[in-house]
């Protein structure tokens, strides 16, 4: 089933939030959207022209939205990771799907039931039982940050599954998506500063690259004949995912509502299979 690379694509998200905690030692928050998206079009890039993949496309507003969108989601989820405790930035980023059910319904004409509303509560039931997110006094407004990136993560979803209904392939919204971005924050970074590099840094920012490419190219696979509300909740996955490597790389123990908490994820992903409505072949788009 094409909506489970999702869970790989969780994986990879969960990797890169360890790997942008460890470079905000040393990166602005533009920098590692910069360098994240900087490598992701080189390798992109490289791979379509070794594989004789065409680059041009018919859909170019399209993908000018996805990747402004995207942008924005990404810069926000950094800036939040950067200022908030890491489980209350992932917990804010990951209303995402619940933005994207809403936007599915009313512009993608999907259809929707009670079983896949249940299953979009119970998995973000979940992320805040695993999480249990605290917000100290005089950062609600960081917390309208975390929650408009995950609305602009939910709309530059909307757009991925757009481009796939299109056709498009998952190499060429990727490489549009990381050129967008790269191009932003390049031009951005070159009015303002660069911050130096050595070995280490450089390390971490190619990590960041190189698993937020492998989740780009995961989500657009999802995408591909999956109900949108299913690869919504099985987005949910990422929380597990760093949920573990938490547990295994700095041996952070975790409590019994942790995983609870977990649990409710599992089975807001089982609900969603139970609940997925058929599919509808009609394609909108936003350019019109």
């Amino acid at each position: 089933m094409a909506s489970l690379w999702m869970l790989v694509a969780g994986l990879m998200f969960a990797c890169m939030g360890v790997l942008v905690k460890l470079a905000a030692a040393f990166f602005s928050n533009t920098e590692l959207v910069f360098y994240r998206s900087l490598v992701g079009v080189i390798t992109t890039f490289l791979v379509m022209r070794a594989y004789g993949m065409p680059i041009a496309t018919m859909y170019w507003k399209t993908h000018c939205w996805r990747g402004l969108s995207g942008l924005g989601g990404v810069l926000l989820f950094f800036y939040c990771i950067l200022q908030l405790p890491l489980a209350s930035a992932i917990s804010l980023n990951n209303t995402w799907p619940l933005f994207l059910a809403f936007l599915a319904v009313i512009w993608l004409k999907e259809e929707f039931n009670w079983l896949l509303a249940g299953s979009l509560v119970t998995g973000f039931a979940g992320v805040v039982l695993l999480l249990r997110p605290t917000l100290a006094e005089g950062q609600w407004y960081m917390a309208l940050i975390g929650i408009g990136s995950g609305l602009f993560a939910g709309v530059a979803h909307l757009h991925v599954r757009q481009l796939s209904e299109l056709g498009e392939s998952e190499w060429i919204t990727v490489f549009y998506f990381t050129l967008v971005c790269t191009v932003a924050t390049g031009l951005w970074l070159l009015f303002t500063s660069f911050s130096p590099v050595n070995l280490q840094s450089l390390t971490l920012a190619l990590g960041i690259g190189i698993t937020a490419t492998l989740a780009q190219l995961a989500i657009s696979r999802a995408h591909r004949g999956s109900n949108i509300i299913t690869v919504g909740v099985l987005s949910y996955s990422s929380v597990l995912f760093a949920g573990l490597m938490d547990l295994f790389f700095w041996d952070a123990r975790l409590p019994v509502s942790a995983w609870a908490g977990m649990g409710l994820i599992i089975l807001g992903g089982l609900l969603s299979f139970r609940g997925v409505p058929a599919r509808r072949t009609s394609i909108v788009t936003l350019d019109d």
